[in-house]
């Protein structure tokens, strides 16, 4: 069983009037889900539907509507518009409910403002800060090692947005998975991104997550690469940066083996060598394997991407492969072509896939056979996802129908453990000095250009505690951005000017955004610090006290749970980063019109209300932004 954790035992300070339960929502994680099931509890009364029945046609509206139901999904017998009208009739306004309009096939409802202004207000304010800082004291104050002379502790992550849906299951994630020696290319680089948002999205539904790199560290390239050692090789180069000193040995072996054919026969030899064990030919290899290792860690800590498990295909037991061509042999799975091994896959669609070369040496592949094996021996896990481009659409459906015909119950596709996020192509990307090969020249180039950007304003560049840092961190948020904004599977060019601007929708324009918010507490200290929601007049928030945009900004904020459930459904982070483009829009034109600095001290309650609204919503769009990997700045 799952142990209890805070978002089980959380109640908000504001109570409004018991509702029936509904399985599958959790008012006191998404508040707007209380007020789904009033409208629920409302069409059930009025209609004879069941309150689960009622609650699945209750979605949310468009054009400045809360929430919308269509009356024909539920097919009822009579006319819509009486079932409509018996909607109406039963309807009287109360806590949950302003008002509720028919059009046509449907029913339009708007919600109580001041209250869900304040219910989402506290629920986002209790679930950032007082929750986490609680649960933070407790497990301080219970843990023995907790001396009086350590630092203190850094602020604890909030909660808001999170669930406990996958609470007590563990999901592996495979990806980024360069291959050491090669280049780092995009596709590696889009399954980093996607890969790293996955994991932060499974954490914050509850799931135990490892994070998993497998490596490609194993292959003939590494019997080019020994070949060539001897003759390119150089210790300091190889300490100083392992992975470029390998690719340049490897392309410069690859022009040796183009005037002479030998020099692949005696690489193929090399790793013939390594796959038997032999420990000289073995010994090398280990060194520039933990050497490559060291220098990825150091680019994905910039990209701010961190790995549990670094494995590779070398990692894979000779043992669980041969066992693995065992089982598929004994099972009449396997034919031989020319003295390689294949599966023939044609009556499931899926081709003949290779096994086993004719020399022998393993393939892809069976390595991926053998390693989901021992995985799932090793980690019991509930789900394993691969982040892989859809150009390996076919190599990851031949895996996992494999595994599904050798009978494994965890590999059946009815339990939904094996999966493959896919993606699109990016193309054009290159530096301003020619093609990116290595992960680092993206970084650096996203940098440079940024901070070219941030010198031509002289006197915000000097406000800036460090440029160099804040520039590398707008110039990630726009590599990042761009990746992410369209739904994964699209191809997209790349585009340094487009990504790095801030005008429209991209990752400068959303940093910015959130160091606006940022700078409000910074030009405001009179109204500090600010008392919790109970104490503060939240009312002043709605109409006619203030405009309909703090409204439209309370209202995107208690959304945001849902967006989050989505992105797990759909695996795509593209739905976060719309949420995130939305809540900057209304921020951006609420901010004259629900301004705080033009208030007088006369107007100091309203002003503080504002305020609050405004920190409510720098903490939601920092949430999002670090879902999506990204670390919020304070000043740009």
């Amino acid at each position: 069983m799952a142990s209890e954790g805070p978002l089980t035992t959380y109640q908000s300070s504001f109570t409004l009037p018991a509702l029936p339960s509904v399985p599958g929502t959790d008012p006191s994680s998404c508040v707007l889900d209380g007020f789904r099931i009033a409208i629920a509890q409302l069409l059930s009364e009025s209609l004879g539907l069941t309150i689960e029945q009622a609650y699945s046609g209750v979605d949310y509206g468009k054009k400045g509507e809360d929430f919308t139901v269509a009356l024909p999904r539920f097919r009822l017998p009579g006319k819509v518009d009486e079932l409509g009208k018996k909607v109406i009739d039963k309807f009287t306004p109360n806590e949950y409910i302003e008002s509720v309009v028919a059009d046509k096939a449907f029913l339009h409802f708007r919600l109580n403002t001041t209250n869900m202004i304040r219910a989402v207000l506290t629920q986002v304010y209790e679930l950032t800060h007082v929750v986490p800082a609680a649960q933070q004291a407790s497990s301080s104050s219970s843990s023995a090692s907790a001396s009086k002379d350590s630092e203190a502790p850094s602020k604890p992550e909030g909660l808001y947005g999170k669930n406990k849906v996958g609470a007590g299951k563990r999901v592996i994630i495979e990806y980024s998975s360069p291959n050491i020696a090669k280049n780092f290319h995009v596709g590696h680089l889009r399954s980093t991104i996607i890969g790293a948002f996955l994991v932060n999205l499974y954490k914050a539904c509850g799931w135990e997550v490892i994070s998993m790199n497998y490596l490609g560290d194993w292959g003939t390239q590494f019997g080019m690469i020994a070949s060539g050692y001897a003759k390119y090789g150089n210790q300091a180069d190889l300490e100083a940066d392992a992975i470029k000193h390998l690719f340049d040995i490897y392309v410069q072996v690859n022009k040796d083996a183009e005037a002479d054919p030998s020099v692949k026969e005696k690489a193929a030899a090399w790793f013939k060598r390594m796959e038997d064990g032999d420990e000289e030919a073995l010994a090398n290899w280990r060194i520039w394997r933990e050497l490559s290792i060291r220098k990825y860690t150091e680019e994905y800590d910039r990209l701010n991407v961190k790995f549990d498990v670094y494995t590779g295909e070398s990692e894979v037991g000779k043992g669980a492969m041969d066992t693995a061509l065992a089982k598929l042999e004994e099972m009449n799975l396997i034919e031989d072509s020319n003295g390689a091994k294949l599966i023939n896959l044609t009556k499931h669609k899926l081709e003949k896939a290779v096994v086993r070369k004719k020399d022998g040496t393993s393939i892809y592949l069976t390595r991926d056979i053998g390693g989901a094996i021992e995985r799932h021996e090793k980690y019991k896990f509930d789900k394993l996802i691969y982040v892989v481009s859809s150009q390996q659409d076919l190599h990851l459906a031949q895996f996992f129908k494999i595994l599904e015909l050798m009978g494994y119950e965890w590999a059946q596709p009815k339990n939904q453990s094996l999966v493959h996020v896919n993606y699109g192509l990016v193309q054009g990307m290159s530096t301003r000095k020619g093609t990116v090969v290595f992960l680092n020249q993206i970084i650096n180039e996203a940098a440079s250009v940024m901070h070219d950007q941030m010198k031509s304003n002289e006197e915000k560049y000097n406000a800036v505690e460090d440029p160099e840092m804040t520039a590398r961190e707008i110039g990630i948020t726009g590599v990042k951005i761009q990746d992410m904004a369209a739904k994964r599977i699209n191809n997209y060019t790349f585009n340094w000017d487009r990504m790095l601007s801030f005008e429209g929708d991209t990752g400068p324009y959303l940093q910015y955004a959130h160091v606006r918010l940022a700078s409000l507490d910074r030009k405001n200290p009179h109204l500090l610090p600010l008392p919790g929601p109970s104490e503060l007049q939240l009312d002043l928030l709605a109409a006619p006290h203030t405009s309909q945009q703090a409204r439209d900004i309370a209202f995107l904020l208690g959304s945001y749970p849902d967006v989050v459930k989505v992105a797990l459904k759909t695996h795509e982070p593209s739905g976060v980063v719309t949420f995130a483009f939305r809540l900057a829009h209304a921020i951006s034109s609420a901010w004259d019109a629900v301004s705080v600095k033009s208030l007088g001290e006369e107007e100091k309650e309203k002003a503080k209300a504002r305020l609050f609204l405004y920190q409510c919503a720098r903490d939601v769009l920092g949430s999002a932004l670090r879902l999506l990997t990204i670390r919020p700045l304070e000043r740009m």
